[in-house]
């Protein structure tokens, strides 16, 4: 059992639609997305673009349409932000290197509230990778060169096995830009990596790294909630949680079974475990079970119909 088995795809990576063109832009990528992107006429130089500067009224253009080719990393600042400052020299010095394999678009989030309020930025400096009208991945707060780039590297690997196909389909076959998953944050693929190594510290990591740069991620938060369920039960002696889990005064036994069902699948078995618990009891046992049903709900995205229902039944038996 594996973090990826608690959460739903596509819950955050490929769900913003940046533009009402996207269908039809699709059948142009798909011809576009294996060949290098020509340089756009004008461009200083006879060279390709690398930094452009974006408003509300040229996001489309110049953000969802360019992504369809060319991989776009949105600089997200304010003039009066010193931390933007810092980051915004270290992202164009990168995008000089890059040399047109992807193209820096910065956008004064006071100066285009639209875009900023699509992209729901709750603060500056943050910076989005768009692929193909999509937001794939990102972080707030100004990271170290080091990190950027290690940042940027990953990305486009990931993008790389994405166009190719791999991983996926047989080996050197392409998978067209329409029919494959858009490719999720580097720091996922490395926690699902190290879950299929049996490095449970690794994944831990990668999904604190994810979290640091996107505290709203919610793959990460399910991911990181789903390692700790895995940590609790690796040593459990599931006959004897049972034995003791009979005792329906053993608060302790109750969140191990609780931990059990989960892993399972047995979700609302798992959430009516918990909440009978807190009907019952009162204090510090009641609390423990309260507290750890709230951790359970971590391991599902928000929305899940079994997280609404015990989220009132727990109401419910508090109140």
């Amino acid at each position: 059992m594996s973090p990826a088995d608690f959460k739903r795809p596509g819950s955050l990576y490929g769900a913003v639609d940046l533009g009402a063109r996207k269908q039809a832009l699709e059948a142009q990528a798909r011809r576009q997305a294996q060949a290098q992107a020509a340089p756009p006429a004008g461009a200083a130089g006879g060279g390709a673009v690398t930094v452009i500067d974006v408003t509300d009224d040229t996001f489309q253009s110049e953000v969802v349409e360019r992504s369809m080719r060319t991989p776009v990393i949105l600089d997200l600042w304010a003039t009066w932000c010193q931390p933007c400052k810092q980051l915004s020299p270290i992202l164009e010095k990168l995008a000089a290197e890059a040399g047109g394999k992807w193209v820096l678009a910065k956008v004064d989030v006071d100066a285009s509230p639209q875009v900023s309020g699509a992209l729901r930025v709750q603060s500056v400096p943050t910076v989005m990778a768009i692929f193909q009208g999509q937001v794939v991945t990102g972080f707030q707060g100004a990271l170290p060169e080091a990190q950027v780039r290690q940042w940027l590297d990953q990305l486009m690997e990931a993008l790389a096995q994405y166009l190719t196909g791999e991983p996926g389909g047989e080996e050197g076959e392409q998978v067209p830009a329409g029919e494959a998953e858009p490719p999720v944050d580097p720091d996922i693929l490395a926690a699902e990596k190290a879950i299929d190594d049996g490095d449970l510290g690794a994944a831990e990591a990668a999904y604190q790294r994810l979290l640091a740069r996107s505290p709203a991620d919610e793959d990460a938060r399910m991911g990181l909630a789903a390692v700790g369920l895995i940590r609790r039960t690796e040593n459990l002696d599931p006959a004897d949680v049972a034995r003791r889990a009979a005792d329906s005064a053993d608060a302790e036994a109750q969140c191990q079974a609780a931990d059990l069902e989960m892993l399972s699948g047995a979700v609302e078995i798992a959430f009516d475990r918990l909440i009978g618990v807190v009907r019952r009891s009162a204090g510090e046992e009641r609390d423990k079970a309260r507290v750890h049903l709230l951790g359970l709900f971590e391991t599902l995205p928000a929305d899940d119909p079994a997280v609404s229902k015990a989220r009132r039944a727990l109401a419910s038996a508090l109140f």
